[in-house]
């Protein structure tokens, strides 16, 4: 058989004797069906092999023939083929001898005619055989498409194979050169199933926990467990915050199972499920433990550094106004007689202390242990009131424009420490100006502002709504290597006697208490801009008390009677604060601790004010002593005084408009007056 897909519509005919073959091709013809007379069975053997429909033979041909080549081609057809033959038998008298019985079953699908036979007839048994053969050449067709498609899915399935097998090879050799960089970077990987509590980690994962075999089983609970305690509160916070937000960040301390406790980082990102609930979170962790080591090593050495610096800068300006001082005392002790002598060294000395409190309280804004006393006020009316202060401050030969935002929020600030960073910036922009051969300006403007996450991101204040203040100038603007070091307290790049290094510090410090920061933008050749941002205050704003404004009484002496508890454990200040109060007529009850001033307020002796240094040894600060003190005698004043505030949330508690304080040193008028403001119930 052909194993070609053409479609054979001929019929073999194999009669060679007398004139059966002739009559069968002439009634085929008239039917229009191709026809093939084969002369002996070789040739007709030969042309079943080059293909037919079907084949019309006379009995006493095979009889004759040597059916070996056609036993051999019916066994060879195709699954489809089953040749179609028309057996034109001669009729017998008995039983058919057994060869030629053998000969019929061996052609398979045949169709016994007996002799004689009718045109009819014959017609029919070839139409018949016509149509099973067409059959046989659909089903051909049909098992072809079905063997072609087996053939494209086995090649699909092959190159599908291939190509899996190649691209698992891909993942795999991405997947060791991840965990090859990562191993490299110090870093292990996790994947963890938040809904069973399981990780999958990486070898270097379980090294950093301090485990040398891979640990069994891995989860949440088990990264917790190691964590310190100081530091699961962190921990847990940024687990929570990761499955909001899809992004974990965190750095905390562990503890191996040797004890040894190690700085690690994680960071990971969430997947969610179709109900939108976090289902999984993946990431790497890192040893930073020697990384915080040279970090603090680093900060350390920065800290010493500044430190030496503020040292100096220190010394040598109290130097300088000690030189005043002692200069002035030594020779008013040497010539007391000369009375306009002693006045003027006096009044010099006086200066100098002066001068020497503001450097101290510059100081103390940097580090923000200044005595604070915040205020919700609206700035532009600060501004506004210290517009005046400003202008004379910039000089005659500066154009100075104020761009105030009548919509401003209100802040809460100390309004004095707010005027004293804005008249630092406003000064260091004239001293930016002179000899830069520009048209000199300052721009001073208020706005609101919104900061998101990203613009906070490195400040160390939440995301929110600010409060602006700029001061812009035309200056030559601040080099690069410069900008970083502006802040720090003594650094200034101004001649020696014109800048104690100490106007930008305070700004930062001030800044800082607020509960905001400065932010700096600087062009070599256009200028700077300082930037002050705080927060926006939910509470209304109220009348402001500057440092402008007048609050003046005129010195008054106590009333008859009146009597001052004063607490002061430094016996040179203790004897000046009683000459004073002596001397202003108020009698003085003196104690030299919290313990002892207790025990004064137990007893029945009349004490109309307590009078308290804010730091005292023995445990119990002056605040404290105040808020016991009014538990023990509802209603009782409180002064409270002091230079330095060695805690800041205290500083902040005292600030908050509870309690009056007087800042050390200070004058006889200013002891009156704070005295007088808080016996008449009036607010500093």
């Amino acid at each position: 058989m052909t194993a070609s897909l053409e479609v054979e519509d001929r019929i073999l005919v194999l009669a060679p004797r007398g004139r059966d073959a002739e009559v069968i091709q002439r009634l085929l013809d008239r039917s229009g069906t191709p026809v093939a007379v084969c002369p002996d069975a070789a040739g007709w053997i030969a042309d079943l092999t080059n293909g037919a429909a079907a084949a019309v033979v006379t009995e006493e041909a095979l009889a004759d023939a040597d059916t070996t080549a056609l036993d051999a081609w019916i066994d060879g057809q195709p699954p489809w083929s089953d040749f179609p033959f028309i057996l034109l038998a001669t009729r017998q008298a008995g039983r058919r001898p057994a060869r030629a019985a053998a000969t019929i079953e061996r052609l398979g699908n045949v169709v016994l005619l007996e002799r004689p036979i009718n045109a009819e007839t014959l017609a029919s048994a070839v139409a018949s055989a016509l149509r099973v053969r067409r059959r046989q050449y659909q089903a051909r067709g049909h098992i072809l498409e079905r063997e072609q498609a087996q053939e494209k899915l086995r090649v699909a399935n092959e190159t599908l194979e291939r190509r899996v097998e190649e691209r698992t090879r891909e993942v795999e050799a991405a997947r060791e050169t991840l965990a090859f960089a990562l191993d490299s970077a110090g870093m292990g990987s996790w994947d963890l199933d938040l809904r069973h509590d399981t990780a999958r980690r990486s070898g270097r994962h379980d090294a950093i926990f301090g485990y040398d075999q891979p640990v069994p089983s891995w989860g949440k609970t088990d990264f917790f467990g190691h964590t310190i305690p100081e530091d699961r509160p962190v921990l847990e916070a940024a687990f929570e915050q990761a499955l909001k937000t899809g992004i974990l960040d965190v750095e905390c301390r562990i503890r191996r199972p040797d004890g040894a406790i190690r700085w690690i980082a994680a960071k990971g990102r969430a997947e969610y499920g179709g109900d939108g609930s976090p289902v999984r979170m993946a990431g790497i962790v890192l040893d930073r433990t020697d990384q915080r080591v040279t970090e603090d090593a680093l900060r350390q050495a920065q800290k010493m550094e500044a430190i030496g610096q503020l040292t100096g800068g220190v010394a040598h300006d109290f130097n300088n106004l000690l030189t005043v001082i002692v200069g002035g005392l030594d020779m008013m002790i040497r010539k007391p007689d000369n009375v306009e002598r002693v006045k003027r060294l006096a009044e010099a000395a006086m200066g100098a202390a002066r001068r020497g409190e503001q450097l101290t309280q510059q100081l103390l804004a940097f580090s923000r242990r200044q005595m604070l006393r915040p205020q919700t006020l609206n700035p532009n009316r600060l501004l506004l009131d210290f517009k005046p202060l400003a202008e004379r401050a910039a000089g005659g030969a500066v154009e100075f424009a104020f761009d105030l935002d009548p919509a401003i929020d209100p802040i809460r600030i100390d309004p004095a420490q707010f005027e004293a960073a804005v008249l630092n910036l406003v000064v260091n922009a004239r001293d930016a100006m002179e000899g830069s051969g520009r048209n000199a300006r300052i721009a001073l403007t208020s706005r609101n502002v919104r900061l998101d996450t990203a613009s906070v991101a490195d400040r160390g204040v939440p995301p929110g709504d600010y409060v602006e203040i700029s001061v812009s100038d035309t200056g030559s603007g601040i080099p690069p290597e410069t900008l970083a070091r502006v802040f720090e307290p003594f650094f200034t790049t101004k001649e020696v006697g014109k800048g104690t290094g100490l106007g930008l510090s305070q700004v930062y410090g001030f800044t800082r208490s607020a509960g905001g920061y400065v932010d700096i933008d600087s062009t070599l050749g256009a200028g700077t801009t300082f930037r002050i941002r705080i927060p926006r205050s939910a509470d209304p704003a109220g009348e402001e008390t500057g440092a402008g404004a007048s609050n003046l009484l005129p010195l008054r002496r106590a009333g008859v009677g009146d009597t001052v508890l004063l607490v002061e454990d430094d016996e040179q200040v203790l004897g000046m604060a009683v000459e004073s109060l002596e001397e202003l007529h108020y009698r003085v009850v003196i104690a030299r601790n919290a313990a002892q001033a207790l025990e004064h307020l137990k007893g029945v002796e009349r004490i109309d004010i307590l009078f308290s240094d804010v730091v005292m040894p023995g445990g119990m600060n002056g605040s404290q002593l105040a808020v016991e003190a009014q538990r023990l005698r509802p209603g009782l004043k409180v002064l409270l005084t002091s230079g330095y505030v060695a805690n800041l949330d205290e500083g902040q508690v005292i600030g908050k408009g509870e309690l009056t304080v007087l800042n050390k040193p200070y004058r006889r008028d200013e002891l009156a007056r704070s005295l007088r403001l808080v016996l008449s119930g009036r607010a500093d």
